[in-house]
């Protein structure tokens, strides 16, 4: 579980600092209030109808995110997605510059090819985060969904998404979220890289 690290933000230079809402206490929250889509809209998965709702906050820089998403993504999406049972929702909650830049190339691209940007960035955290020169890693990543240093430059300097994506950030803060990733099933808050298994236990009661 990753949590919010107000110092230097490292080397993929913004427009700002991000601004950080204070934490609400409630650990619950109101399914209502929770599905209702942001200033982005909202990037979903499964049927509109599903009994269950999935909401996952995620920061693109997060080692437990990056983990979450290698080992226990497919399954739970071939399991409960796939099958109809959840309806899953993907927040970015940005904790540095490097994950709002990847959340603002994630939101430039396709719309399509929404989900194959957030798998792929996950999934090579070791080629464009611990690297000397991270913009250069993100765009090398970036390239392999079209992106140029053009179109990347753009993307990553548009105030009016980076406000946007802080947004989302900021309405995760007041649902409580305080740490990456935090899944809330739904309403109920969970913190941390859940395991199939773990997410068996939350979401099968709920189907009967």
């Amino acid at each position: 579980m990753m949590r919010i690290d107000r110092r230097a933000f490292g080397a993929v230079s913004l427009a700002a600092a991000l601004l950080f809402a204070p934490a609400a206490l409630a650990e619950d929250v109101s399914v209502d209030d929770l599905l209702m889509p942001g200033p982005l809209g909202d990037k979903v998965q499964g049927p509109v109808d599903a009994p269950v709702s999935v909401v996952e906050y995620a920061s693109m820089s997060c080692p437990h995110c990056a983990h979450f998403d290698e080992t226990t993504f497919d399954d739970f999406k071939l399991k409960y997605i796939d099958s109809g049972k959840v309806r899953y929702v993907f927040r970015e909650f940005p904790l540095n510059a490097p994950a709002v830049a990847v959340a603002m190339l994630a939101r430039c691209a396709p719309a399509d090819k929404f989900f194959d940007v957030v798998h792929t960035f996950f999934r090579t955290q070791d080629k464009w985060l611990y690297v000397d020169n991270v913009k250069a890693g993100i765009l090398d990543v970036a390239k392999q969904f079209g992106f140029t240093e053009q179109s990347f430059d753009a993307c990553i300097k548009n105030q009016a998404l980076f406000e946007a994506v802080n947004a989302v950030q900021e309405r995760g803060s007041g649902f409580g979220v305080k740490a990456t990733p935090t899944f809330f099933i739904n309403g109920k808050k969970y913190e941390g890289a859940l395991s199939l298994e773990e997410l068996d236990k939350a979401i099968e009661p709920l189907l009967n």
